[in-house]
């Protein structure tokens, strides 16, 4: 007997049973039958018999198809993905930011590597207050505290807030734009640039403004989360801050089985 070819039957494939005629599309193949579905939308199971279907009306053998071991997925930070892993306990370190839209965007990218490592974010509405926040805190070894701050560039009103605090165990870093927004890149959103806001005027309303977007800045930022989908979107200097701050949190504890 001529030999025939060996076909996989993935999903999808289109074939015709030899003995029934029975045309239709691959929907599951387990072992020793596959399941077809015809135009109509019924399903009939076949064994896998050889020299059993026709493919483009040459007579051929289904063969289950090989199973390839899947390369391991992606966290949006760009972590290894750790499936069915729980989170840990949280830790005592806790992580600051200075507002709601800053912890969003963390947790959005960063979110299952600190549920991992047990990490916290708190906002903070501001930091003209950090020194007594870091007081209250209390750091230590094993209660370290990171904060990442807006517009952290030299002679700004932050970096001035930000030297006052030198604590061993705090880590303070930051991003040179004047709004978290910023950290998000222009392509992501589909514009050629973030617009600049003369000064005296709120960051976000200016933004809206030039852009031509309604002046709804909690609408706005929805839009601009949306369109963060990983580390990919973000601009490399807030990546390597909260980077920092992670490292710095869990750096010399052991993580919970």
């Amino acid at each position: 007997m001529t030999p025939v070819p060996e076909v996989p039957a993935e999903p999808g494939l289109v074939v015709e049973e030899a003995t029934t005629d029975f045309c239709g599309a691959v929907i599951r193949c387990e072992a020793g039958t596959v399941t077809l579905e015809d135009r109509f939308g019924k399903h009939r199971v076949f064994p896998l018999a050889p020299r059993g279907f026709l493919l483009e009306g040459k007579v051929v053998t289904l063969v289950r198809p090989v199973v390839t071991a899947q390369r391991p997925t992606r966290t949006a930070s760009g972590s290894v993905a750790v499936p069915g892993a729980r989170a840990r306990v949280a830790r005592a370190g806790r992580i600051y930011v200075e507002g709601r839209h800053d912890a969003e965007l963390v947790e959005k990218v960063w979110g299952d590597d600190l549920r991992i490592e047990g990490v916290v974010v708190e906002y903070l509405e501001g930091i003209d207050d950090l020194p007594s926040i870091v007081a209250d805190f209390a750091p230590g070894p094993d209660a370290r505290l990171g904060v990442l701050v807006d517009h952290l560039v030299p002679g700004s009103k932050e970096s001035r807030i930000a030297a006052e605090v030198t604590d061993e165990h705090v880590l303070i870093v930051g991003h040179p734009y004047i709004d978290i927004w910023q950290a998000v890149k222009p392509s992501s959103l589909g514009i050629p640039a973030w617009p600049e806001v003369p000064r005296g005027q709120d960051w976000k309303t200016g933004a809206c403004r030039a852009l031509g977007w309604p002046e709804n800045t909690g609408a706005a930022w929805r839009h601009v989360l949306s369109k963060v989908y990983s580390y990919k979107d973000l601009q490399p200097e807030l990546l390597g801050a909260v980077e920092r701050l992670i490292d710095h949190v869990t750096v010399g504890q052991v993580t919970d089985a």
